[in-house]
């Protein structure tokens, strides 16, 4: 079983590309914060290297920008290729299958608990997916 969860924010503005067969893309870094900091210390962040693909992408790049909170949920893939100093190199992504807004639209620096619910509770939320055949939002339709 692969599958991943986070809560974060967008440490960039995402932007959509299109590869040369037509299919809409954006990677983009999310900024997770660690649940515990040490005494007298700040909480620190893990970082990680989000992809989507089709309508997951356009949702992401029209609806999401830096420092937004967003609610993914996605697979770890691993892939190796070649650097252009003719190196190997290897990298873990996570690829985002469905995304969703987090509850609370409020910026905090350190608290993810206000993030939607993962699968215990109905979320209340917009959401997209690439297995969902539904179109997207019309910025009237959006809950906020």
């Amino acid at each position: 079983m692969n599958n991943v969860v986070l809560a974060g924010r967008l440490v960039a503005d995402p932007e959509l590309k299109t590869t040369t067969s037509g299919v809409e893309m954006t990677s983009f870094r999310l900024a997770v914060n660690q649940d515990y900091a040490k005494s007298g210390e700040d909480k620190k962040a893990d970082f990680f290297n989000i992809t989507a693909w089709r309508q997951t992408a356009a949702f992401i790049c029209k609806y999401f920008h830096k420092g937004n909170g967003i609610v993914l949920k996605g697979r770890l893939q691993s892939r190796t290729y070649q650097a252009q100093d003719g190196s190997n190199r290897y990298i873990v992504e996570v690829v985002a299958d469905n995304v969703e807004f987090p509850l609370s639209g409020g910026k905090s620096n350190d608290d993810t608990s206000n993030y939607a619910p993962t699968a215990s509770a109905p979320a209340q939320t917009a959401a997209v997916s690439d297995t969902s055949s539904a179109d997207f939002p019309v910025d009237d339709d959006l809950p906020f």
